[in-house]
């Protein structure tokens, strides 16, 4: 499937039977791979914000630039079923052909902090993609997912309620006419992000690898 722009990354816990007997749940988030020239201007970008704020998560090989096409809770012992699902839909549509954009930066109030990322253009071509995307997976989707399938903290902080929300609620919240596609690129204090913000930022055409 790496040939595919499209990837499947898989957050799993142990596929033991959950609680009652319940298949395990884990939490994925299907996404798009950005070229190496986007990627790195992400990575230089987390690193201007981990200058202001050192203790902000870096982004590289465990925690890669990517645009989120859908996440959703699925069953563990479903999860081939759901990648070879999502395989047929970029074998069909060829995300590779997707001509996306790069907008600018934005953040989001995070307690005393702000989560910085890059926009990227909505395109009817990209909301088509995902609508495919998500009809795919939907056989396979599961309502009312817990903290307890996504891959936990190392520091053993208890994965946020409004993680699980957010991922609960992907759709409809974040689809369709909701969809807000973007790079995450990390935490920094809001002064810094302003100015950031401030800086000029011509459009930047991109692809999926």
């Amino acid at each position: 499937m790496s040939r595919f722009a499209l990837v499947l990354l898989a957050t799993l816990v142990s596929c033991s039977p959950g609680q009652n007997g319940e298949p395990e749940l884990v939490a994925i988030d299907v996404l798009l791979d950005p070229e190496p020239s986007m990627a790195g201007f992400s990575v230089a970008a987390n690193e201007r914000l981990r200058e202001n704020y050192p203790a902000g998560f870096a982004l590289g090989a465990g925690h890669a630039p990517h645009i989120t096409v859908l996440q959703r809770f699925v069953r563990a012992d479903e999860l081939g079923e759901v990648a070879a699902a999502v395989e047929e839909v970029t074998r069909r549509l060829d995300a590779t052909r997707l001509d996306l954009t790069a907008t600018g930066y934005y953040y989001h109030p995070h307690e005393a902090l702000g989560l910085a990322g890059i926009t990227v253009a909505p395109t009817p071509e990209l909301l088509a993609f995902q609508a495919e995307i998500i009809v795919a997976v939907q056989p396979f989707s599961v309502e009312d997912g817990t903290g307890a399938a996504f891959v936990q903290n190392p520091d053993g902080i208890p994965i946020s309620p409004s993680t699980v929300d957010n991922m609960n609620a992907f759709v409809p919240r974040s689809t369709g006419r909701n969809y807000d596609p973007h790079i995450t690129l990390g935490l920094a204090e809001p002064p810094f992000l302003d100015s950031l913000l401030a800086e000029p930022f011509a459009p930047i055409p991109l692809t999926a690898v």
